[in-house]
């Protein structure tokens, strides 16, 4: 593919993300791509097939986002405490947790139920998975240095990734404050903190 093709294939998929972000995944057709791109039918046609292949795509591109991102990866390698790793981990999600603008939540969980996708190819288990294993090695990095007190690194580390879904959840359907989100996520750095004695 050309880069101009390229080029336009990108501009197809940003635009795709603002449509999807608006309404949904279930309630976007081609002719609303084809509107917000100012192209034409074939034009699209062109680069995508339907709806739930340009879906796919822009959450490909997320993910992408997110590994290249990789503001935790740069802790990693520096002195950080796994407390501090772990609680700059759980402040980015706090962030995405109330942003409810420009957030592809509702469309990502549409597509899911609207699709049998199998688990190899199922980026949210994936994402689910990847922030497990992240989790899971901060909390054991945690316990060997002494600053974390856990038994089940892995049933911990999951455990927190279900509050934190939980909670995606809830942002999306009910809304949740800032205060509610402070609260669970300090519960979940009290469970696994040793308390020094002064």
């Amino acid at each position: 593919m050309s880069e101009k093709s390229e080029q336009k294939k990108q501009y197809i998929v940003d635009t795709a993300r603002t449509v999807f972000v608006e309404k949904g995944y279930k309630n976007v057709t081609m002719k609303d791509i084809v509107d917000a791109c100012g192209i034409s039918r074939g034009g699209l046609y062109l680069y995508f097939s339907s709806t739930q292949e340009l879906f796919v795509e822009v959450l490909g591109a997320e993910a992408k986002e997110a590994e290249d991102s990789g503001e935790m990866e740069e802790f990693f390698g520096k002195d950080a405490y796994p407390s501090d790793i772990l609680a700059l981990f759980l402040k980015e999600q706090k962030k995405e947790l109330l942003r409810r603008k420009n957030n592809l939540t509702m469309a990502v969980y549409e597509y899911f139920f609207a699709h049998k996708v199998p688990k190899k190819d199922n980026l949210l288990k994936k994402r689910f998975d990847m922030a497990v294993r992240i989790v899971e090695k901060l909390i054991e990095a945690g316990v060997e240095n002494g600053e974390f007190y856990c038994e089940d690194a892995k049933g911990a580390a999951r455990n927190v990734m279900y509050v934190l879904e939980g909670l995606k959840i809830a942002s999306q359907t009910r809304g949740i404050t800032e205060e509610t989100v402070d609260r669970e996520i300090l519960y979940i750095m009290q469970g696994l903190i040793i308390e020094t004695e002064e």
